[in-house]
């Protein structure tokens, strides 16, 4: 059983004149009344719920892919100080329990459910897929591992990450365990690295992100 759900991430380059923290959510589910079913909800971004988890709400599918940016300044370029990313992101609320969890626009909601039962289910694995490079319209690149993100939330317990920080390296790479009967999540900050100089452009690259039940 697969749930699939991406959020476009574009660089946006301004160049004048020149050429072209650390922390998470975690609670146990109750599945105990499931014979059979197994159910999984990725969210990624504003994402789509009717009321929430635990009033006994709806996940829907659907909902906007999200696109998380940044304009580099002429006079920054390449100069290896880390930039801010700002996401298009409106939903700061986790679905849990409709709490104020993720700063939006600078955050990204990751998170969701592993439901199973008595008889079904299993742990399961969140993924994300990123392409080599951001590309733009003229075929120029950059690395996708110029892209990074912290992981935190507000009001969270110190010490439990279950989709900690990191950095695209471009394929597939895990990003945590998504334990049987565990709601799970994380609010991600991007950045971007500029380590180098590019010529001007927007550039863009779309991750995946995947919760894959055995």
């Amino acid at each position: 059983m697969k749930f699939r759900r991406a959020i476009p991430l574009a660089l946006c380059l301004a160049l004048s004149g020149m050429a072209p923290a650390t922390q998470a959510f975690v609670v146990n589910i109750d599945g105990s009344g499931l014979l059979g079913g197994a159910s999984v909800y990725l969210r990624v971004g504003d994402g789509v719920y009717s009321g929430n988890f635990i009033n006994h709400g709806t996940p829907g599918n659907g909902g906007p892919l999200n696109r998380v940016s940044v304009t580099v300044p002429a006079a920054m370029l390449g100069n290896g100080s880390n930039l801010a990313m700002t996401s298009n992101a409106t939903e700061p609320r986790s679905f849990y329990d409709s709490f104020v969890f993720c700063n939006v626009p600078q955050q990204v909601y990751v998170g969701g459910f592993n439901r199973g039962g008595l008889l079904t289910g299993g742990d399961t694995v969140l993924t994300v897929t990123a392409p080599t490079h951001l590309v733009s319209a003229n075929g120029d690149t950059i690395p996708f591992s110029q892209i990074s993100w912290t992981s935190s939330g507000n009001g969270d317990a110190a010490g439990s990450q279950p989709f900690p920080a990191g950095t695209f390296s471009g394929g597939t790479q895990s990003l945590g365990s998504f334990p049987k009967n565990t709601w799970r999540e994380s609010c991600h900050t991007f950045s971007y690295g500029n380590d180098a100089i590019v010529p001007a452009g927007t550039y863009n690259g779309r991750v995946t992100y995947t919760l894959t039940v055995p």
